[in-house]
């Protein structure tokens, strides 16, 4: 018999796991079957262990020896000793705010405990005060809507590992925590940012442990797992693929980049997409209801003001809506003076997707003729922080890819305007990069260059033809044994004869006649969009 470390009621000893697992609730033993009051001991103190074993050697028939009991005027009642609540297991801040990650009920928390988490709650971000608590409450993803994939795997019991791929605020943490409430697993998040590789693993071995002992499966949320260096991804390999923990990753990164493979193999990647204006505005409207907000400033027309602003992302539309209650208890505010407070900037990550994203969208509006969406473009990398030198590096390659024979005069107007970028620098090398972006998106184009210079490219990865010998007539003969050899014999050296024409081979005799560049500038292909608008134009000209 030993004392609960919770509860503090008797239960066999054999039983202990099963009653904590329980909430305190089961296999609690009787009063009139409790032990002589003068014997109690904690399950936790070394008599109850002395005693547990002098048991259990009678039971067996091996009597020990043990000293006599002392009397009963100075006999000691030891009382139970209560261990801390996370005792064994390492929990996340939402199971120390909210219970059990399983849901199962702990022990009533002290009066502190209780002022501290008022005052957490107090200062908390609004952002983090919105969390839904269901899934029910997620908006704008349909994975974890009613009849959503994640749903419907995490109601059969069939919860896979998993990447969650979404930019901030589309409700990565938020679902992720949801997921482990909802499936009754033991949840630990960690982030790659503040976590060391060693207590990773030590979170494995508890799970692992907690998985034998009890049967609970522990969930693992790793926050911006990209961070992350494959040495360190290496380490989820094995644990994740004996089904030691269930891997749910978050990531704003493109994991097909930054997770290595054989991670990326052993989970289902999930999107999560940008949420819509609609989607913001109902979390904008139910965080005035939560916070009972009623202020005629913070109208409809300014919830949606805020969505917009917000560009798909939760977090930023609720920090813009907490900011914007602090100015309206000024009685002098005013609607547009709210709108003049909260501008917000355009930024991106410089390593990340939109930073790939914005300048392949640059190049292709410069590639198709249209200056105002290269334009565009132009002026957001700018006003997110870009390298003036990096957009440059790419506008010399536009100029001999994209325009190339068409007009030669741009290579050399993209090269200035790099050095203009370095020697200048912002803000005024922007005019240099608006004028050459202009120039190069209005002058015609010719990938003749380009094309060739690939078919060539992929002729060598046909079999022999990149080690072909060079026609001896071509080689170079800087010394008396390689002309005695024949290096250079027969050469014709073309500025000698009348307009330099010659009849002379240049290619090796296996792939003479082959030709590389084309005759045309661009390709032939005819766009059936043109067609279609070719054949209705008739029709508005009437």
């Amino acid at each position: 018999m030993v004392f609960c470390p919770v509860c503090n009621k008797q239960v066999k000893e054999s039983l202990i796991n099963e009653h904590i697992d329980s909430g305190c609730t089961d296999h609690i033993l009787p009063q009139n079957d409790t032990p002589n009051p003068t014997r109690t001991h904690s399950f936790f103190t070394p008599t109850a262990r002395k005693a547990t074993t002098a048991a259990t050697s009678v039971k067996n028939g091996n009597p020990a020896s043990s000293p006599p009991a002392p009397p009963a005027a100075t006999q000691r009642v030891e009382r139970p000793k209560t261990p801390p609540a996370n005792v064994g297991t390492k929990r996340s801040s939402d199971e120390a705010a909210d219970g059990h990650a399983n849901g199962d009920p702990h022990s009533p928390p002290t009066p502190k405990r209780k002022k501290k988490l008022r005052v957490l709650d107090h200062v908390a971000p609004l952002a983090e005060r919105m969390r839904p608590t269901t899934l029910d409450d997620v908006y704008g993803q349909e994975l974890v809507g009613p009849n959503g994939l994640l749903r419907g795997m995490l109601e059969s019991k069939k919860l896979p590992s998993m990447v969650l791929w979404g930019k901030s605020g589309t409700g990565k943490t938020t679902i992720a925590r949801l997921i482990a409430n909802q499936s009754g697993s033991r949840f630990v998040e960690i982030n790659s940012t503040s976590t060391k590789l060693d207590e990773v693993r030590k979170i494995f071995a508890e799970a692992l442990k907690d998985l034998q002992l009890t049967g609970r499966r522990t969930i693992v949320f790793c926050d911006e797992i990209h961070r992350f260096t494959k040495t360190q991804q290496d380490a989820f390999l094995g644990p994740v693929e004996a089904g030691q923990i269930t891997l749910i990753a978050a990531t704003t990164e493109n994991p097909s980049f930054k997770v290595i493979n054989a991670l990326l193999s052993r989970c289902r990647t999930f999107t999560l997409v940008d949420l819509s204006e609609n989607d913001l505005v109902k979390i904008l409207e139910r965080a005035m209801e939560a916070e009972n907000c009623a202020s005629p400033l913070l109208d409809a027309e300014m919830l949606r003001y805020f969505a917009s602003f917000s560009d798909g992302d939760a977090r930023t539309a609720l920090n813009l809506l907490e900011l914007a209650m602090g100015l309206s208890a000024n009685p002098s505010i005013t609607k547009d003076g709210i709108k003049k407070r909260l501008t917000k900037t355009l930024v991106y990550d410089r390593a990340g997707d939109q930073h790939y994203d914005s300048i392949s969208a640059l190049h292709k509006s410069i590639r198709g003729s249209n200056a105002d969406a290269a334009l565009y473009y132009l002026a957001r990398m700018l006003e997110s922080g870009e390298d003036p030198r990096y957009i440059a590096r790419r506008l010399i390659v536009v100029a001999s890819e994209d325009v190339g024979l068409a007009d030669n005069s741009m290579l050399s107007l993209a090269t200035a305007t790099y050095a203009a970028c370095e020697k200048i620098g912002l803000p005024e090398c922007r005019i240099n990069l608006a004028h050459a972006v202009v120039a190069l998106s209005l002058s015609p184009k010719s990938t003749r260059a380009y094309r060739g210079l690939n078919a060539a490219m992929a002729a060598l990865k046909e079999p022999g033809v990149a080690s072909l010998p060079i026609p001896f007539h071509l080689r170079n003969a800087p010394t008396a044994l390689m002309k005695e050899i024949g290096y250079g014999d027969g050469y014709k050296y073309n500025p000698d004869y009348l307009d330099g024409r010659v009849k002379q081979e240049y290619l090796p005799e296996k792939i003479r006649g082959r030709k590389f560049l084309e005759d045309v500038d661009l390709g032939t292909v005819v766009d059936e969009d043109l067609l279609d608008e070719d054949t209705l134009r008739p029709e508005l000209d009437d």
